[in-house]
């Protein structure tokens, strides 16, 4: 049974730095791509970031590239969330799916990914 546990989220003041977790189980991150998306208040999902499982190559989506850096170690996932925006306000989820490759050009699909967890709020202040 796929599972992700996300923690690390709060309340910061812009300009600021977070770094998320996301605990994975249930499947073989080796063999599947792992990815972060959010959701805003009152906006679509959008997806962030992701890690391609043939190559390990990571993606971004523009809003966040340059700021956010995604890793994993084993079965966790990290954010590293940099010069926070108040417009990064946001529920985070991480996700995978079996079917969708991570590429350049899939980031904006992160958010149909299959599975994903509860997510981790994050409230950027001014």
């Amino acid at each position: 049974q796929v599972q992700f546990v996300e923690s690390g989220g709060g309340l910061v003041q812009a300009g600021g730095s977070l770094r998320l977790s996301c605990r994975a189980s249930g499947f073989n991150l080796n063999h599947f791509p792992v990815a972060w998306f959010r959701q805003a208040p009152g906006k679509e999902r959008e997806g962030l970031s992701c890690i391609a499982s043939s190559d390990g190559n990571i993606y971004y989506s523009d809003s966040v590239k340059g700021r956010f850096t995604m890793s994993r170690d084993k079965n966790t996932l990290y954010l590293q969330m940099n010069s926070l925006k108040p417009e990064d306000t946001a529920v985070y989820y991480c996700a995978t799916d079996f079917e969708t490759p991570c590429r350049a050009d899939t980031v904006r699909m992160i958010p149909l990914y299959d599975y994903y967890g509860r997510g981790t709020r994050v409230t950027v202040s001014t």
